[in-house]
């Protein structure tokens, strides 16, 4: 049976040799044959080419191909104008990834040139290169695709046009399989733009599936400086990515890091503790960009990490000619901001000042000026800083924002240098007029800025005359009366400790807001015998409405329990900043003696007898201590 099975396979296929269907060793396998769509070279009888030398042929058709394809890519690279360009593009069939190539560079050269881009897209070339775009576009590789997508808005399509749409999405497509090396190139490139398009949010819930992939420093600070403002999520995985690679961050990436945590307002303490001690152990010289921003970085999120800002101080100085105004005045308010005084630093920008008087515009010379305040800081050459701070104010208070002005006065009184023309400036009526009305925090500052101005005027400058604040408008304006509700642990333990120093409420008047502008925590009167009276049964002219009229008897002396918080100091030691200085000199020229509460030593005790006796001895004190003063004199 099987020999009939065998003829009759023979008589339909005559075509086979007889030895093929004969049993015994498998011959080799035939070549696979051609794809469809294609055809298979055919060797005709009578015809001396084996098919062997057809084969050979086709990869050096393939090299050739590929070589011409090389050749063109670089021309297409190193052409120097757009009609080189385009005449190139005209003159072959490109490939789609070279059509994409020509296209990104044209977009170049159109920046570099500035050339018409109007011009180009009606050209019929492009319109070529659009084309082959068109009908291959699934064929251009992914770097060519997303340059392709850059470009084509550089040259002036529209985003919502058909092409641009045909590209975002063909990448759309492809994010899945996207080298997340290309996603941050995207993600980066979207951002960029001045209104993303639809794909920066596919392209961010990729980031955030795939953040374990970052494993270099580069992509992790380009991700948080570009997008991490757009996705908290993607950001708090990227915090996380940045501290543990925090060690390998150079300084400048340590500087863009700190940038943008400062940008955003994300005060992630701990990846700022790892960013301060991985750039203390950097032995190099800081370059001048990096000192600066990471000054203005730690400001912006009031992280004061002292040996950073000892080194920072330390290394500005030597560089502080080099800068220019507005980077002075940035450094200053940066340095006020963190409440850190490096006196060396401080005389250094007083000195700039006085060398660029003419490159300082007034706002620049007032903020520097304001900073010096705040901090509290009197330069050595005072004399002939305040006078040239007089001369550039004489005369120029009217092109001043009234904010500002007022913060330059207020300013000289804290440094006690205030003269009656810039008193009497903010005082008049038609200054005070350009304030009313206004209820922002900016305005509302301003106000108690005015009542210490004022409180200046009346305490600290003898021979001026006028005018002053209405009594309408002092009071209402207290140094801490909007935040009462938000009491501080200091604040929160002198009121359950005062009334077992002092005595109660008929003997002591607790929370006063004075007409000064300044809150003092208890007042109590004190006869010659240092015993209390009851404060409420006489005149009061430090409130702006007195309950009792009795003047104080002789040897009387008002007593204030003033309290200093943490932020009242200097980050450098126990010196009182600017304001808190201020307070006290007014205070004192009021006539209290003032028995002064800071926070480092009041809360350090735990017991409420322990800070009842330590009131009683901090009153004992001060009364000592005017005793003391009236035997001197």
């Amino acid at each position: 049976m099987a020999a009939h099975l065998l003829r009759r396979c023979r008589r339909l296929l005559p075509a086979l040799p007889a030895p093929a269907l004969r049993t015994g060793p498998a011959r080799p396998a035939e070549e696979p044959r051609a794809r469809p769509g294609t055809e298979e070279p055919r060797v005709w009888p009578g015809t001396e080419e084996p098919r062997a030398q057809a084969d050979e042929e086709e990869p050096r058709a393939r090299a050739w191909a590929d070589a011409e394809e090389q050749q063109l890519r670089e021309l297409i690279r190193g052409a120097g104008s757009a009609q080189e360009l385009l005449q190139l593009s005209g003159g072959a069939a490109l490939s789609s990834n070279l059509a994409a190539l020509a296209i990104a560079r044209l977009a170049r050269l159109s920046a570099q040139q500035r050339l018409d881009t109007q011009g180009l897209r009606g050209d019929p070339r492009f319109l070529q290169l659009l084309g082959t775009l068109d009908g291959q576009m699934s064929q251009v590789w992914n770097s060519a695709l997303l340059q392709l997508l850059r470009s084509l808005p550089a040259l002036g399509l529209a985003r919502g046009g058909r092409q641009v749409r045909s590209v975002e999405q063909e990448v759309l497509w492809r994010l899945r399989r996207l080298p997340l090396r290309q996603l941050v190139q995207l993600a980066e490139q979207q951002a960029g733009q001045a209104a993303p398009g639809p794909l920066l949010p596919e392209v961010l819930r990729k980031l955030e599936l795939r953040w374990t992939e970052l494993d270099g420093p580069r992509p992790v600070v380009t991700l948080m400086a570009k997008v991490g403002h757009l996705s908290p999520a993607l950001m708090e995985r990227l915090e996380d990515k940045a501290l543990e690679l925090a060690e390998h961050f150079d300084p400048d990436e340590l500087r863009r890091v700190a940038l943008a945590l400062a940008l955003q307002q994300r005060r992630c303490v701990p990846l700022l503790r790892a960013l301060s001690y991985h750039l203390l152990q950097k032995p190099a010289e800081l370059p001048l960009p990096v000192l600066t921003d990471l000054l203005f970085a730690f400001s912006k999120l009031s992280f004061q990490q002292p040996q950073v800002l000892h080194r920072l101080a330390l290394e500005l100085q030597p560089q502080l000619c080099s800068l220019s105004p507005p980077q002075l005045l940035r450094c200053a308010r940066s340095f006020a901001s963190l409440r850190w005084l490096s006196r060396p630093l401080a005389e250094a920008m007083a000195q700039y000042c006085l060398d660029n008087t003419q490159g300082l515009s007034l706002p620049q010379l007032c903020g520097v000026l304001v900073s010096f305040a705040r901090l509290n800081f009197q330069p050595s050459s005072s004399e002939e800083f305040f006078s040239m701070v007089h001369e550039r104010l004489q005369g120029q208070e009217q092109q001043l924002d009234v904010h500002l002005l007022t913060d330059v006065v207020w300013s000289l009184c804290v440094l006690q240098q205030p003269r009656a023309p810039h008193l009497s400036h903010v005082l008049c009526p038609a200054f005070l007029a350009r304030l009313r009305g206004d209820s922002s925090p900016r305005a509302q500052s301003s106000w108690l800025k005015l009542l210490h101005i004022n409180a200046t005027a009346r305490l600290e400058a003898p021979g001026y005359e006028g005018p002053f604040l209405p009594p309408e408008e002092l009071g209402g304006h207290g140094d801490g009366g909007r935040d009462r509700d938000k009491a501080t642990p200091l604040q929160r333990g002198l009121r359950e400790a005062l009334p077992g120093a002092l005595g109660g409420p008929e003997l002591v008047r607790y929370n006063v807001s004075t007409v000064y502008g300044w809150d003092i925590d208890a007042e109590a009167v004190l006869d010659g015998d240092n015993k209390p009276l009851p404060v409420r049964d006489f005149s009061a002219p430090h409130l702006s409405h007195s309950e009792g009229t009795k003047p104080l008897p002789p040897g009387a002396r008002r007593v204030a329990v003033l309290r200093w918080e943490l932020p009242q100091f200097s980050s450098r030691g126990r010196e009182l900043l600017g304001r808190g200085s201020m307070a006290r000199r007014h205070l004192r020229a009021a006539g209290f003696l003032l028995a002064e509460v800071p926070h480092y030593e009041f809360l350090e005790l735990k017991l409420e007898r322990q800070r009842v006796a330590y009131l009683k001895d901090k009153v004992a004190k001060a009364l000592a201590s005017d005793t003391a003063g009236d035997t001197a004199s």
